[in-house]
């Protein structure tokens, strides 16, 4: 494996303004976290893209592939899948381009890109699975495994509002 496997040499490609590369690229991206969620270290990340010459640099449109782990916010276990990002980047070689990465002799280093874009996609609050349960508040037991009997301790502060309520009526009505 290359020591720099996001490295891309355009020098080609910029010859001709309009031509396109479609190139698949791959390795791992230390230090990739947030608060909830992390890339597993050494997992490699995936970019699928197809750079195009343009007047002043190259384009970069695809989509980047990346593994995820976290716990679950909900129920403490842990939560994974897989982030599938669409971009769509600029890469300027005169360092004008506000928004845009660099182009550095006729390289284009996808690295940033699939850095930044993993980073903003991270979940920030992961779950498990959308109807996770979690855990209950009072003893503490994850719902998702075993049903659990505590009932809510009835707060006092609220009881004048009990005369609110509807009373049951049973399953004919």
């Amino acid at each position: 494996m290359a020591a720099r496997p996001f490295i891309v040499h355009v020098a080609k490609l910029r010859r001709v303004l309009g031509t396109r590369w479609h190139e698949v690229r791959s390795g791992p991206i230390d230090d990739l976290a947030c608060s909830g969620s992390a890339v597993p270290a050494g997992a490699d990340l995936r970019a699928d893209v197809t750079l195009e010459a343009i007047a002043g640099g190259i384009t970069v449109v695809g989509l980047l592939e990346a593994p995820w782990t976290g716990e679950c916010r909900r129920c403490l276990t842990t939560a994974s899948g897989t982030l599938r990002i669409p971009v769509r980047e600029l890469y300027r070689s005169d360092g004008d381009g506000e928004g845009a990465y660099r182009l550095v002799a006729d390289e284009v280093d996808l690295e940033p890109l699939v850095h930044d874009a993993v980073l903003l996609e991270l979940p920030i609050a992961p779950v498990c699975d959308e109807g996770c349960l979690g855990l209950c508040p009072l003893c503490g037991g994850n719902r998702n495994e075993q049903a659990c009997s505590c009932e809510t301790p009835r707060d006092e502060r609220w009881a004048a509002l009990d005369v609110l309520r509807v009373p049951d009526l049973g399953p004919e009505n």
